[in-house]
């Protein structure tokens, strides 16, 4: 999400087109530390964390542990774990045993020795242990988010009646921001995780999944555990401390009852019951289009946050004031710019969405968040077709490409924790738009973006494999489409012309990579037909199916009549 709100102070086109290849970025060993997968990460797999933390709001610190249990997949010695400066690793206790071989080889890395037990000096390759733990304990003055979401770090508000108000916004930079953990995409905890919030009774700490516990200490403290039993991705862990307040519904989905919880600060109690209406409507159309929502055994959640929102898993972040639209400083705008994005709440919609894609699915490296927002952003064109019809789903979606900078590749540099251009979210839901549109089979699309989330049910996954997914059930080679508007700036124009006569028309792709195949399928009088351009001129023999105003409102591309000799 946090790709999104950078963009929104900008609006002009760049009509500087990239190669194919990306240009050259420059990047340090810390980037590759945190962006790939090291030996000192390789040859361990995440089953689960176990975190518990306790903050202190007025020196803004915060003192924690860190259980993490993990599989050996082959024999390994260094563990890279990864805690962010200026927070420090106080001590590391393995196999009931205090390491003291634990070395800082840069501000957010740490590299620890496990083979000085003795337990371990006598391990190999054939009796590596099914299960094992290692326990962190550390302390420190986070990084302060200074403009979350913008930003990422601990936040440290207070609520409008001056009460402390904290939480985490960390896509992006990292949860290793806040509690040590392997910081990459592709390891999830398989077992899910836990978290222990300690704060002051006057408080009230929310955390993902359901609440399992609460404790009340002797010290004026009060721990509250949360757990969720499905895999999570480390960003969305995430806890939110303030004068909380709850209410709860449920909802009958299509695996049966799903829990509904809300939980929103005591004053906001009536704004909440009122906008929160709109989470029943929009979780149907959610599971229509993309399937049963993810994460029945944790419930869903609605958290009232002190920044605009984000897609933690099962506590979803919101920060949108109670109103529809999107929030932008002290007003709400849309989007789209046809007034319909100001007809629904697009932070209850957009970020729930992100459970099916990111939460569910989600991107194995940095470089392919497009998984994730593409997907979300275009749930936004369904769910307003679902509200208002047909056209005006796509009055939405073609109306947010004025925000399309193509500035660079949607798709970044692998291995080094790159982000792409935030044209990933409206140049992505305009791509899936025109694959809809191609297909001209709604049930079909339909049981497509369903599938995904089937096929790839809480796993992590490459560009390579959704690309494949969506090759194979569409049955069209969109290879080169993908190319076209994930890897490049370039946007397709289709040139043509008209014979003499008027009743055929001439027709071929301009400003696009070798090979670029885009088939569009026309529609008039409600008759069909489907046409294949390549860069070689053809022909269409049936010239009113060919209404230039029609294609460029179905489809992503630029279209000129060109001058031709007859």
């Amino acid at each position: 999400m946090k790709k999104l709100f950078l963009l929104l102070t900008v609006y002009c086109l760049l009509f500087t087109v990239h190669s194919f290849s990306q240009e050259e970025k420059k990047f340090t060993h810390p980037d590759t530390l945190r962006g790939s997968i090291t030996p000192e990460r390789a040859w361990w797999d995440v089953l689960r964390y176990d975190i518990t933390v306790k903050p202190d709001y007025e020196s803004k610190t915060i003192v924690g542990k860190t259980i993490i249990k993990f599989k050996e997949i082959k024999q390994g010695k260094l563990m890279q774990i990864d805690l962010q400066h200026p927070l420090i690793i106080d001590s590391i206790i393995f196999m009931n045993q205090s390491l003291s071989d634990i070395k800082k080889v840069s501000d957010d890395v740490w590299l620890v020795n496990l083979s000085s037990t003795p337990e371990r000096i006598h391990y190999s390759p054939s009796n590596l242990p099914s299960l094992d733990e290692i326990t962190i304990y550390y302390h420190g003055k986070p990084i302060e988010a200074v403009r979350p979401p913008w930003d990422g770090g601990w936040i440290w508000k207070k609520d409008y009646l001056g009460r402390p108000w904290m939480s985490v916004a960390c896509e992006g930079l990292g949860a290793s921001v806040w509690y040590p953990c392997k910081d990459h995409l592709s390891d999830e905890p398989d077992n899910g995780a836990s978290l222990s919030i300690i704060v002051p009774d006057t408080l009230v700490a929310v955390g993902n999944g359901r609440l399992t516990s609460k404790q009340k200490n002797n010290d004026g403290t009060t721990i509250y555990k949360w757990e969720v039993k499905n895999p999570i991705n480390n960003y969305n862990i995430i806890p939110y401390i303030g004068k909380y307040v709850n209410f709860s519904d449920t909802l009958q989905g299509e695996k049966g009852k799903l829990d509904l919880n809300y939980w929103v600060l005591d004053y906001d109690l009536d704004s909440a019951k009122k906008q929160f209406e709109q989470v029943k409507p929009m979780l149907h159309n959610l599971e229509h289009w993309f399937g049963p929502y993810p994460f029945y055994e944790d419930g869903y959640k609605l958290v009232q946050s002190p920044h605009l929102g984000m897609e933690h898993q099962s506590a979803v972040a919101y920060g949108n004031g109670f109103h529809n639209g999107y929030r932008y400083g002290k007003t709400w705008i849309d989007l789209s710019g046809t007034g319909l994005g100001l007809k629904w709440d697009f932070i209850i919609e957009h970020e729930s969405s992100h459970e099916w894609f990111g939460n569910n699915i989600t991107m194995k490296d940095q470089a392919d968040m497009w998984i994730h927002e593409s997907f979300a952003n275009y749930s936004e064109t369904l769910y307003t077709e679902y509200l208002f019809g047909k056209d005006s789903g796509n009055a939405y979606n073609v109306g947010t490409r004025k925000r399309i900078a193509n500035d660079e590749p949607v798709i970044a540099h692998y291995n080094v924790n790159d982000e792409g251009s935030g044209d990933m979210y409206y140049k992505g839901g305009n791509m899936l738009q025109a694959i809809r549109h191609i297909l001209n089979n709604d049930e079909k699309w339909r049981s497509i973006l369903r599938g995904l989330n089937k096929t790839f049910y809480h796993q992590t996954v490459t560009t390579k494999q959704i690309e494949n997914y969506l090759i194979k059930n569409t049955g069209i080679d969109l290879s080169k489409v993908f190319d076209q508007y994930l890897r490049t700036t370039q946007i397709p124009q289709l040139s043509y012309y008209y014979a003499a006569d008027k009743k055929k028309v001439y027709y071929r792709w301009d400003s696009c990579v070798a090979g670029f195949n885009m088939p569009l399928t026309l529609m008039h009088d409600t008759k069909s037909q489907r046409i294949f351009p390549t860069q070689q001129w053809k022909s269409l023999n049936d010239a009113p199916f060919f209404d230039a105003a029609w294609i460029v409102n179905n489809y992503y591309i630029r279209i000129k009549e060109v001058n031709i000799e007859k």
